[in-house]
């Protein structure tokens, strides 16, 4: 069964939290597999409560796929279903590890990186695009210096189309070939400028200019480096998070995840007053996918507020989000 690398771990901890579980309630070994509806309603009601729904919906599909690679029926019907949504009702709130992306942390690196160093450069592109387009890290680095699929990944030879509208707004749009949600299908990016210094639009064509002479088919984020037989090297996650997270911590910041990019350029779009559906179509969200990320924006705004966005303008926000709410129909 072909999986992500990442989907693997994420199953494997469901797999080894049921098995804690049944070691600690002394269920037998022939109990376990194939695993009954009932015991799975009470491996779900043990963790409801404590453990975030989604974490306990992910539990269980990594067993439903263990179950299935060896052959056995998966029982997780409709009574498993109900006892799903309920963990929903009760589970904890959301916890926000670590502050997402702001704008801080954005202008820190456009002072702190060398703009005329090939691998700051393309460090610098990946933020602006990540932050400003809302966009998952996964989706415009590769995993590891061997880990580049082109079925995957984007490439140095895409079309990136720079387009000014009657309204003198410039935008620049290209195509990824994958995203979790749209799997083959991909999207497009659209980075629309802005005045800010971290303008997504001028550090994209700033990358190209500084590495054109990176090979057309290697990943878009790719850098010139100096004393190599290649002559460049791809854009990895670790090297990127590495060198933001050193400028970070030399600012006086906080070390951040590759996912804090993409829910502050939510909220940063959202404070500026762009509208909810905007946003969601910008990452990619569907409705629900959204409010749920809504529901942890909600918890970090004291992290954007300056004296630029007074409690009007907060009020606002949601106001905007309890209608997107509605006009969705969801809950």
């Amino acid at each position: 069964m072909g999986m992500e690398a990442r989907t693997r771990k994420n199953y494997g901890a469901g797999l080894l939290r049921f098995t804690q579980f049944c070691d600690h309630e002394n269920i037998p070994e022939d109990c376990r597999m194939p695993v009954s509806e009932l015991l799975l309603a009470a491996f779900v009601a043990h963790y409801a409560g404590s453990v975030r729904h989604d974490t306990i919906r992910g539990w269980l599909s990594g067993l439903a796929a263990w179950q299935t690679i060896n052959g056995a029926q998966w029982h997780g019907n409709k009574f498993l279903d109900y006892m799903k949504k309920g963990t929903k009702k009760i589970e904890p709130a959301p916890l926000i590890k670590r502050p997402p992306v702001t704008l801080e942390h954005m202008h820190a690196l456009f002072t702190g990186l060398s703009l005329s160093n090939s691998f700051d450069v393309a460090v610098f592109a990946v933020t602006t695009a990540a932050f400003w387009g809302c966009r998952r890290l996964g989706e415009l680095v590769i995993p590891s210096r061997n880990g580049f699929d082109v079925d995957k990944h984007v490439i140095s030879a895409v079309m990136i189309g720079v387009r000014i509208l009657p309204s003198g707004i410039r935008y620049a749009v290209f195509h990824i070939p994958w995203t979790k949600t749209t799997k083959r299908d991909g999207t497009d990016v659209v980075l629309t400028a802005n005045s800010d210094p971290t303008d997504p639009v001028t550090a994209l064509l700033h990358h190209r200019t500084i590495n054109r002479d990176v090979p057309a088919g290697a990943p878009l984020f790719s850098f010139i480096t100096h004393g190599t037989v290649e002559g460049w090297a791809p854009m990895t996650r670790t090297w990127f998070l590495e060198r933001c997270n050193e400028v970070w911590l030399e600012a006086g910041l906080n070390a951040l995840s590759g996912h804090c990019f993409r829910i502050g350029g939510a909220t940063e779009l959202l404070l500026r007053g762009t509208h909810p559906d905007i946003v969601a179509t910008q990452g990619g969200w569907k409705s629900r996918a959204f409010l749920d990320y809504w529901r942890k924006i909600e918890s970090i705004l004291p992290l954007f507020i300056l004296s630029t966005f007074d409690q009007s303008r907060t009020q606002l926000l949601s106001n905007s989000m309890d209608q997107f709410r509605r006009r969705h129909n969801v809950q």
